[in-house]
């Protein structure tokens, strides 16, 4: 699931924001709804597969969104989601989609390799954007993408939004804090047995690190900073999949990655991420207890209970208190496809709700990118982005 950041402060977001939150994901009547009649940003998304199953109950329990029409390529799809969501209008391209009913508000829920140019056309349209990970293939690109919505005076956001999180909050705090002491290194990893739905996920564009190692790599330079150089190695497993789009396909992106990251300051995180782990929750994330992420100092360790995407809670233990404390059990309202409608939330009410950034987005589409060279090099490869940090706590 980030990251976009913003001028209210983490303690003011965790008591608001995602109280609202909470609202968006269960139809309550509460915080998001306070004000009456908010503006209701006309919305039309992009992709009906399965991503839109999450995506759609919560834009249509937002009170900053009406979704008004639909696209897929493949028609049937749109048809029985605009038809499930009573959405009035459904299309079969997005040029049709552009030149059909008005909207101005574009959610990206295509193969992620078709982000880039589809974030582009609706941009070069005068529409906001949000899109699900990535925002583009390469940084170059990317930061083309965050120049032309400028131009255009609209926005773009990208997923993951594991910032917003308050669990994110918490060690956000406990770092800035210094509970940790002098930080040496973190780690995390994310990975199942891989999709079995679509040829996508295995195809050049798509991989592990794109979609799952994104997350780690989110969360990590959220709370340690700005990677300077990366170094990886990267495999295929598995090198034939059998996918129900395709059946029978050839690998040819990494379903194993290793990433290592060098925060500056004598701080080393580590990513691994694949489609060859076996997990007995699968996709799961309710049911995963244990640290996927990790954090430890001279004075302390701190480790988040389940997946950055849908954390279940902080452990710390310090020099001070050794014995180990679980904190922020409660998600109060934050879920991974929620970002969408807080964009909405952004567009309709003039509120920096987001924490998640562009440039913290395409900060991370550069790390997967320098990933890749590295582990065909052997070399650690120096980055050039970088985003606002630290994220406002």
């Amino acid at each position: 699931m980030n990251p976009t950041k913003n001028r209210i402060s983490r303690r003011e977001f965790g008591k608001t924001t995602l109280l609202a939150g909470a609202a968006l994901a269960t139809g309550a009547t509460g915080v998001c709804g306070a004000e009456p009649s908010p503006r209701r940003i006309r919305t039309g998304v992009i992709g009906c597969g399965s991503v839109s199953n999450s995506y759609l109950p919560n834009l249509n329990q937002c009170p900053y969104v009406e979704v008004v029409s639909l696209c897929d390529i493949k028609p049937e799809r749109a048809k029985r989601q605009a038809e499930r969501f009573k959405i009035a209008h459904h299309y079969p391209h997005i040029d049709a989609m552009l030149a059909g009913e008005p909207f101005e508000f574009f959610i990206n829920l295509t193969d992620m390799q078709q982000h880039e140019h589809l974030n582009r056309q609706a941009l070069e349209a005068g529409k906001h954007v949000w899109s699900e990970k990535p925002i583009a293939n390469s940084l170059a690109a990317g930061q083309e993408l965050l120049a032309l919505s400028r131009r255009k005076c609209v926005r773009l956001w990208g997923a993951p939004i594991v910032v917003q999180s308050r669990q994110f909050a918490f060690m956000a705090r406990q770092l800035a804090a210094g509970k940790l002491g002098r930080v040496a290194a973190a780690h995390a990893d994310y990975g199942h047995e891989g999709p079995d739905w679509s040829a996508f996920f295995y195809e050049k564009g798509g991989g592990s690190m794109p979609d799952l190692a994104v997350y780690n790599l989110t969360s990590l330079t959220g709370l340690l900073g700005p990677a300077r150089s990366v170094m990886a190695m990267l495999s295929v497993v598995t090198p034939e999949r059998t996918v129900g789009d395709k059946d029978r396909i050839q690998v040819t992106e990494e379903d194993n990655s290793m990433v290592l990251l060098d925060h500056g300051n004598g701080v080393i995180s580590h990513v691994q991420s694949g489609f060859n782990y076996f997990n007995p929750h699968g996709h799961d994330g309710s049911q995963e207890t244990r640290h996927t992420l990790s954090i430890v100092g001279s004075d302390g360790f701190m480790g988040l209970v389940g997946y950055d995407w849908a954390p279940l809670g902080v452990d710390l233990a310090t020099k001070d208190s050794p014995k180990m404390r679980r904190d922020e059990t409660d998600a109060r309202g934050y879920v991974w496809q929620q970002g969408a409608s807080l964009a909405a939330e952004v567009l309709s009410t003039g509120k920096e709700i987001l924490l998640a950034t562009p440039e913290h987005a395409l900060h991370v589409v550069e790390i997967i990118c320098a990933a890749r060279e590295s582990s065909a090099t052997g070399r650690r490869i120096p980055l050039t982005s970088t985003f606002k940090w630290p994220v406002v706590v």
